[in-house]
């Protein structure tokens, strides 16, 4: 049975397609929209913080760091 369980493992992870670059753009992405929501929570009501620095920390890391993260590959040598 073990052996059966191995041999599915290495055929899920056998075209898996995230390398390095991928969990450092998404984490790059996560810190964009950590810093987002912090600089949200610093800002008064009414500041160039809250409504417009915030709002484009969050747009870019929601909008096109992650989703960048997800669709990047690397190009392949031939």
């Amino acid at each position: 049975m073990k052996e059966l369980n191995e041999k599915n493992d290495l055929h899920l992870f056998k075209d898996w397609s995230f390398t390095s670059k991928n969990y450092i753009i998404f984490g790059i992405g996560l810190v964009t929209i950590i810093l987002g929501y912090i600089v949200l929570a610093l800002g008064t009501v009414n500041s160039f913080q809250s409504l417009t620095l915030a709002p484009i920390l969050l747009f870019i890391g929601y909008l096109f760091i992650i989703p960048f993260a997800l669709i990047y590959q690397d190009k392949v040598e031939k």
